[in-house]
């Protein structure tokens, strides 16, 4: 059963499709700590970086080069060799697979509660999805050599990083599920809220061309679901962007998926 949209009223859901009502942002993980800083001097705010003990974050620390990552920067690529491990500060990078004809499906996200190039952990060298940058941000990176080396002699770091692979695998997980059985409206309300977490701001530098290729659907679709999610006064679309109105009213337009996967986001984090 699909949502049903009726302009001053919201989407009106079935009972059993909201788990737990969010009406603001998640936070994903505990704040950053104070006084961490890289080796240029610049303030940490990857928040895997900030939950490390002090001997771990010490053995990172000289190694952690400050970079711009501009929106639509590759990080990495399908099948190719990773050099870098990226811990974003600020902005959000979407995990793509790609198929042999050129259509593409976001199969996760990642911002700064964790960290990109996560094949690297199990002692890979290679990209599986293509990691892009969806929305421009700031971040860390190290040289995969050395991050391997490191990650032997930091038992916190390990943990932490083996904490985000199982949030990852039950995003990704959830959202194959979310993409076969439910309508473009839950599925994109749901998109945006899931970006919103990550980079708590109600404006959302996104086009219609690429949020289709994040959805794995057509451009007339995305259009259509945005044109019906702004017509009940959720959203406002302009050009290249899109803002979001009503976080509220915009989670009960979304599939159960968004609460499924926060949910089970809380309890990982809170463990």
């Amino acid at each position: 059963m699909s949502a049903r949209i009726e302009p001053g009223m919201g989407i009106l859901t079935r009972e059993d499709a909201i788990v737990k009502k969010l009406t603001t942002p998640v936070k994903l993980a505990a704040p950053a700590l104070a006084g961490r800083s890289d080796q240029a001097g610049g303030a940490v705010e990857n928040l895997i970086l900030s939950s490390l003990p002090d001997d771990e974050y010490r053995l990172l620390q000289p190694h952690l080069e400050p970079v711009s990552l501009p929106q639509y920067k590759i990080l990495n690529e399908t099948g190719a060799r990773i050099d870098f491990a990226y811990f974003l500060n600020a902005g959000m990078t979407s995990l793509v697979a790609l198929s042999s004809d050129g259509r593409s499906v976001e199969v996760g996200i990642v911002g700064r509660e964790g960290m990109v190039g996560m094949t690297l952990t199990v002692g890979l060298r290679h990209g599986i999805f293509r990691s892009i940058m969806q929305m421009s941000g700031t971040g860390l990176r190290l040289r995969t050599e050395v991050f391997q080396d490191i990650l032997r002699s930091a038992p916190t770091l390990r943990s932490e990083l083996n904490r985000f692979a199982l949030m990852n695998a039950i995003q990704g997980a959830q959202l194959a599920a979310c993409n076969r059985l439910h309508e473009t409206e839950q599925r994109l309300a749901r998109w945006l809220l899931m970006c919103q977490d990550r980079v708590d701001s109600r404006l959302l530098p996104l086009t219609h061309e690429f949020l289709a290729q994040m959805l794995g659907t057509g451009r007339p679709s995305v259009s259509l679901a945005a044109a019906a999610l702004e017509n009940a006064g959720l959203i406002e679309n302009s050009r290249g962007s899109v803002r979001i109105l009503n976080r509220k009213n915009l989670e009960h337009a979304a599939c159960e998926c968004y609460a499924v996967i926060q949910h089970l986001t809380e309890r990982l984090t809170a463990e």
